[in-house]
Order: C-alpha cells, then sequence, then structure tokens
C-alpha cells in the first residue's frame, strides 16, 4: 500500500475506504458480525483510512439500529493505534432523505460523546462537519474544534462539501486538515478550489470517486436497486436518460481499461490519484473482491499527458447526476 499526507501530518492509506454503505444508503444493512469480518479483511488489505458518520444508520429485519459507527469501531478495536478512523457530525436524515443540519457547538459536544461511544475510541482522527450549516458561522465550529483538539478528543479536523469563503474562514481559527467533498470523472466542480488546499495545505478526501459506483460500468439503467433504502434508486446516472447521457465516457473507460489491463472502476480511481498528490478517494463496497480491486487501483498510473487528455474529453461532456443536492 502506498500512503499519502493529509494536512501537514496525517498519513493515510493511498486509497481509503467509505464505510457508509455496510449499513447505510445501500440497500438493508448488512449483518453485523459480518460487516466487521469484511471491515477487518479490509485492514489486512492495507486500507487504514476508515470514513464513517454520526448519520450513517440502518434497520435491520429486526427493527433494531446499525449504527455504522459502531461497525467500525468494532472491526478496528485491536488494531486502533494503526487505523485512521474518520467520523462526521452535524447531519440528520429526515424521513424524506433531506438532511437536517445542526453545527450549534452544544450539538458538538453531545455528538462527539456519542461517537467516541459507539466507536469505542477514546479519540478520533479526523473529524468532519458534515455539511455547512447556515446558521452557525465557521469561526463558532472551528472555535469547537480548536477546544476539542486541545482536549484531546479528535486529533484533526475537516469540512464535507466545503465552499472557499467558508473554509478561509474556518481554517484562520483552527487549521483545517482536510476537506471532504464529492469528486467523480462525472463531478468536477470543486476543482477550482486545488489553488486554495494547496496554498493553505490542506488534503481533498473525495467521496463518491466513482459516481456511487456508476463508473465501474456494472450497473445501468435496468438495475433495480432496493427502494427506499439504496439511494441510487433514484439516482439520475441511473436513469435511460442518465445512462445515456454517459456512455461515451463509459465506452472510453472501457477502451483505457483494456490497454492498462484494468477495470473501469480502477482507471477512475487512478486517474483522481494522479491530479494532486493530496487527493485520497474513498469509495465504498461490501464485498472484498471490489475492495481489493479499488486498493489495487494505487498501482496504476496514468501519466499527466494521458490525465491530460481525459480532462480534455470530459470538458466536452455533459453528465446527468447526482449531487447538485450536495446531499449524500
Amino acid at each position: 500500500m502506498k500512503y499519502r499526507v493529509l494536512g501537514k501530518e496525517l498519513k493515510v492509506s493511498e486509497v481509503g475506504l467509505g464505510c457508509m454503505g455496510f449499513s447505510h444508503a445501500s440497500g438493508a444493512p448488512m449483518e453485523k458480525n459480518e460487516a466487521v469480518k469484511v471491515l477487518q479483511q479490509a485492514f489486512d488489505m492495507g486500507y487504514i483510512l476508515f470514513d464513517t458518520a454520526e448519520c450513517y444508520t440502518g434497520v435491520y429485519a429486526d427493527g433494531s439500529i446499525s449504527y455504522n459507527e459502531e461497525l467500525v469501531g468494532e472491526a478496528l478495536k485491536s488494531v486502533r493505534n494503526q487505523a485512521v478512523i474518520a467520523t462526521k457530525f452535524g447531519v440528520r436524515h429526515a424521513v424524506d432523505k433531506s438532511l437536517i443540519l445542526d453545527s450549534r457547538p452544544e450539538t458538538i459536544r453531545k455528538s462527539v460523546e456519542g461517537s467516541l461511544k459507539k466507536l469505542g475510541t477514546d479519540y478520533i482522527d479526523l473529524y468532519y462537519q458534515h455539511r455547512i450549516d447556515p446558521n452557525v458561522k465557521p469561526e463558532e465550529v472551528a472555535g469547537v474544534m480548536d477546544e476539542l483538539i486541545r482536549e484531546g478528543k479528535i486529533r484533526y479536523w475537516g469540512i464535507s462539501e466545503a465552499t472557499e469563503e467558508y473554509l478561509r474562514r474556518a481554517h484562520a481559527v483552527c487549521p483545517v486538515t482536510a476537506i471532504q467533498n464529492r469528486y467523480s470523472m462525472m463531478a468536477r466542480w470543486y476543482e477550482n478550489l486545488f489553488p486554495v488546499l494547496e496554498e493553505l495545505n490542506i488534503g481533498y478526501v473525495a467521496f463518491s470517486p466513482m459516481a456511487n459506483g456508476f463508473l465501474s460500468g456494472r450497473y445501468d439503467y435496468n438495475t433495480e436497486f432496493e427502494a427506499g433504502t439504496d439511494y441510487r434508486s433514484f439516482m439520475p446516472q441511473y436513469t435511460k436518460e442518465g445512462y445515456e447521457s454517459s456512455r461515451e465516457l463509459l465506452d472510453y473507460l472501457n477502451m483505457l481499461a483494456e490497454e492498462k489491463l484494468a477495470t473501469p472502476a480502477q482507471i477512475s480511481l487512478s486517474w483522481m490519484l494522479g491530479k494532486k498528490d493530496y487527493i485520497v478517494p474513498i469509495p465504498g463496497s461490501r464485498k472484498v473482491t471490489r475492495l481489493e480491486e479499488n486498493l489495487c487501483s494505487s498501482e496504476i498510473r496514468l501519466s499527466a499527458e494521458e490525465i491530460n487528455k481525459i480532462d480534455e474529453k470530459l470538458d466536452q461532456m455533459d453528465f446527468l447526476v447526482f449531487g447538485g443536492n450536495q446531499a449524500k
């Protein structure tokens, strides 16, 4: 496994693991013991960065709640000092899947204690504000983060779906180690933050790096996702119109994959890794074979010329893709 550094000193695996799907947004939650086993296997493969969140929950068949943080904490308890655990505060999901935002200091304090308990640890490596709360100033949020760092409850902090103004204001109070924004070949609207991240020495953790699995080439508009619990069931890229708008890109990915003896998913991740050395994608999957495939993408290198050529093609394409509402 190769490594990258977020911010000044947070060392993580070049490819991290987005753990959300084990209990949230990818159908019914995975049975607890099996999920823990897969997460442990991921660590054994070489994954070091494990990403979860307070609001990633699901309901088992017996009506009990699957807390994603509990799965991650249980899986990594024997290797806690070797793993980097990232979790998030500030979001609750409404019944209609919309986001309820709350980053008030008292809420953050309650959230961090709840996350520490569920994770079974006394510190969080990387603590993200899950979404910007328009009712709370960035300076106020950053002030709480500074306190939590001084208290030893968190080591570093970050902001998910950060904007430049918010990021600069927060960073001036308490240095931000990483942003976690949506990023993929089909979702490049945050590339304008690259100069800011380089100026401030902040890492970019990319969620949905394969456009919620679409760029793997394994699904199309005929794929039936579990309605209600698998968010892909209402994503525009999985409609017939969305699939057709992306057909040229999928064909191009398949061609590149054949040339590189790789898979479309690996090409998608390799492209991202080659863009900037501070980008760390966090694809997610419940399947061990997919985890291995994603991890091996770091072994595939695209030249600067190849990446530029891909970007030029992407510039000429328009996609129907989930993300316009900035929800996850």
